[in-house]
């Protein structure tokens, strides 16, 4: 059987499409999409990827009117927090953290998009 090798995209409406590609540029350095073919665009490291359908009435993901959660390997999760509450973003660190496969924290982006941070173990 022929598997997918990986993720290609996540496409996603959103009501300033601009300003939260922006967003996610300066404060979590993934590249907006190239404008022409010779511009490469981001690309992630290879490592873990868990793709995990949750019930529909799940609270992980904070609000329910929102059908999916980003979740973001980071290499140093405290560093990245830092950062981002440098540039005033609010980051909720789990309480109950390190987990056997490592460390999380969430943020929304500009729009109410619930994102995760993983430190993996």
């Amino acid at each position: 059987m022929e598997k997918v090798l990986g993720f290609g995209g996540f496409f996603f409406r959103a009501e300033g499409p601009a300003a939260l590609a922006d967003w996610y540029f300066k404060h979590l350095g993934i590249s907006p999409v190239p404008t022409d073919y010779d511009t490469p665009c981001w690309t992630q490291e290879a490592g873990k990827t868990v793709f995990a359908p949750f019930e529909k009435v799940t609270e992980y993901f904070g609000n329910r009117e929102r059908p999916f959660m980003l979740n973001f390997r980071v290499r140093d999760l405290d560093q990245t927090t830092a950062q981002l509450e440098a540039e005033n973003t609010e980051v909720r660190p789990d309480p109950d953290s390190p987990y056997p496969n490592g460390k999380f924290a969430w943020l929304n982006d500009p729009e109410g998009n619930p994102i995760e941070l993983w430190e993996s173990a």
